[in-house]
């Protein structure tokens, strides 16, 4: 069947879950300890059509990605409490901000301060060399964080869940009926993944950082990367917006090219029940006129059609 038309579903794995956006809302859905298939569901158009501002190049980068963490971190607030159960003790905001505050510190110092002054001490006086040699170590520190985390049980299960959020897209996009043969036999990659994204960020810094010079001292160097992360992440939503443009072109295929290499370290090849779970996300993210096309193509895989028909069990919390 030909591309859906509607080529603009994203998302990303959650504990024992996956989140899916849609044009018209969001939704997660997760696999409980009792093996039933819970999901939560919001009406969201996208930013675009709720803000100006979102509408404006560079701008629209960071007011995406800021929309995009908080959806991210509220799907996995909920999928966390889901997925323990009910005999569990339910994770509070207060635990839950000071694990995103200590996220946050650990980011600046691990991919910030360690790759900068690393490179100080290595590049010397060179402006050029020092942006060059900094961001070959943050990439470093990435992409072996990537693998160190993927080591755990835990984390290996998100990855599958990622793999099924991708595959499960895959199969929409194309227009196949939403059974696991037929979602199973695409690629867990994906090319608009934000995994691309991560490594734009990263290439993107060397040359905004490259205005920086290297004299105005180690602290203002430091306060320099934080302030510039705006501009970075503008420039990085930009080239991959006008990748995802021109996704058949070489342009785009050499944009998507690290990402899809990085994403075989951060998906895995998912079971059936994940990609039931992922289905049923997407289900719950869709409007009416979109589940009616889907259901228009053939079966639906059970457990994700009956989470459907059985509705979202609870609107999100406040974020």
């Amino acid at each position: 069947m030909s591309r859906h038309p509607n080529s603009t579903v994203g998302g990303q794995a959650v504990i024992e879950g996956v989140m899916m956006r849609a044009p018209a809302g969001w939704a997660v859905a997760v696999r409980t300890p009792e093996g039933s298939i819970v999901t939560m569901c919001e009406e969201l158009p996208r930013l675009s059509e709720r803000k100006a501002l979102a509408r404006m190049p560079m701008v629209r980068g960071v007011l995406v990605l800021w929309e995009s963490l908080s959806l991210g971190m509220r799907a996995l607030t909920w999928s966390a409490e889901k997925a323990v159960g009910e005999e569990e003790e339910p994770i509070t905001k207060w635990q839950m901000a000071l694990s995103i505050l200590v996220a946050i510190a650990a980011v600046a110092v691990l991919f910030i301060g360690a790759p900068l002054l690393t490179a100080k001490w290595l590049a010397g006086d060179s402006t050029l060399g020092l942006n060059i040699v900094e961001g070959v170590i943050r990439i470093i520190i990435f992409v072996g964080y990537i693998w160190a985390i993927g080591r755990s049980a835990e984390i290996k299960r998100v990855f599958q869940y990622h793999g099924a959020e991708h595959k499960t897209i895959h199969a929409f996009e194309a227009g196949d009926p939403l059974v696991t043969p037929e979602i199973q036999k695409y690629s867990p990659a994906h090319p608009r993944c934000g995994t691309s994204f991560l490594l734009l960020v990263v290439l993107a810094s060397i040359v905004v950082f490259s205005f920086v010079p290297h004299t105005v001292g180690t602290f203002w160097l430091v306060v320099s990367r934080l302030l510039l992360i705006p501009v970075i992440a503008g420039v990085s939503y930009e080239i991959l917006r006008a990748s995802g443009l021109r996704s058949d072109a070489l342009f785009g295929r050499i944009v998507a090219a690290p990402g899809l290499w990085l994403q075989k370290l951060t998906t895995g090849e998912p079971d059936d029940d994940q990609v039931e779970v992922a289905v049923a996300s997407l289900l719950a993210a869709l409007d009416d006129e979109a589940v009616e096309e889907v259901r228009a193509r053939g079966d639906i895989v059970a457990g994700a059609l009956e989470a459907y028909d059985a509705g979202c069990v609870e609107e999100p919390a406040d974020g």
